[in-house]
């Protein structure tokens, strides 16, 4: 595969996703993604974006001001 932006090489590798949700910052480690050799960019496809999405949904109820997550075992 080749990156959008600059066509270098994309290769697996894995990254730290962070969002917010209600003024608390979610943290997930590990998450599997495609990273740019060249640039650096990282895409995350749509199955993995669908599992985060579930390991937020879970975390909603549980938020205090900060979760960190291993992507692997709340996968």
């Amino acid at each position: 595969m080749k990156c959008f932006l600059c066509k270098g090489n994309v290769t697996n590798s894995t990254t730290t996703y962070m969002t917010t949700h209600n003024d608390c910052y979610i943290i997930i480690k590990n998450v599997p993604c495609q990273k740019c050799e060249q640039c650096g960019e990282e895409f995350i496809n749509g199955a993995t974006m669908m599992k985060i999405e579930t390991i937020i949904d879970k975390l909603k109820s549980m938020l205090t001001e900060i979760a960190v997550v291993d992507f692997k075992t709340a996968a």
